[in-house]
């Protein structure tokens, strides 16, 4: 583990079981996060995306706050550079919700508190979002004379057009209950306390699956959603399934659904 250092402004945890947590550690500024929180946000996402020790990503955050988006004195300091340098700056939080987002591993963000602006972003970059009913969301950006632009294409994919031409210029804070009927949240939780169970039951039942089927679960809905049903996309998906069939863990969770028996990817 590398938690030995309360100095980390991102943590990253393994467990024995398959399990990664990816902790932003910033409490004391409500986990707001500037170009090195990304960078180490960025740096973990990639490693852990090829470790293939880990089978399931969990995102969350220290302290009573998700996140409130991004760090004001960062966004201070890149408003005095140059365009050029804020081309940059914004392609690795436009690169950070990309690695988030296509992810090989199932992800799990945990929210409590406020997920503001880019916080709503990594939410939406999850497969699956477990909050806090306390928690509330908001994207903030217009009230400071910015635009959501990088993670404006996972949270319209994530609420849709409509909550979207609504939210993105109103700037109004909507609860747990309402981003889980928009669809940005799955599952709401009465406490914070709360939060760890529910993601240990979707844990428990995500370990039950085949890994490399999981991965191949998720490029199938990029490869599918929004496109027109054409013949190029059905024999793309007729494709997939033939090749996933013949694959060793095709063949492992056939052979053992045949035979009355678990699949060797789950390991007791």
């Amino acid at each position: 583990m590398n938690t030995d250092s309360n100095n980390q402004l991102v943590l990253l945890e393994k467990s024995s079981n398959g399990v990664a947590q990816l902790i932003i550690n910033r409490p004391e500024v409500h986990n707001a996060f500037d170009d090195d929180v990304i960078e180490q946000l960025i740096a973990n996402l990639e490693a852990t995306n090829e470790d293939p020790e880990v089978r399931v990503l969990v995102l969350r955050s220290r302290g009573k706050n998700f996140s409130a988006g991004a760090d004001l004195a960062w966004m201070k300091r890149m408003a005095q550079n140059s365009h050029e340098e804020n081309m940059v700056d914004a392609g690795r939080l436009a690169r950070l919700m990309e690695v988030l987002n296509d992810h090989s591993k199932p992800t799990i963000a945990l929210v409590q508190g406020a997920a503001y602006g880019g916080a709503v972003g990594l939410a939406a970059c999850c497969d699956i979002v477990i909050a806090a009913e306390s928690s509330g969301f908001c994207l903030s950006e217009v009230k400071i004379g910015l635009i959501p632009a990088v993670i404006s294409p996972y949270v319209v994919r994530a609420i849709g057009e409509r909550q979207s031409r609504r939210y993105f210029v109103t700037a109004e804070l909507f609860n747990a209950r309402t981003a889980q009927e928009f669809g940005l949240v799955h599952e709401v939780v009465e406490s914070v306390e709360q939060l760890d169970e529910a993601c240990d039951r979707f844990i428990a039942t995500l370990r039950k699956n085949s890994p490399q089927a999981m991965k191949a679960a998720k490029d199938l809905i990029f490869a599918v959603s929004q496109k027109e049903i054409t013949k190029e996309v059905i024999d793309d998906t007729a494709r997939r399934i033939a090749d996933i069939r013949v694959s060793g863990e095709g063949q492992e969770g056939l052979g053992s659904f045949l035979q009355k028996r678990k699949p060797n990817w789950i390991q007791e």
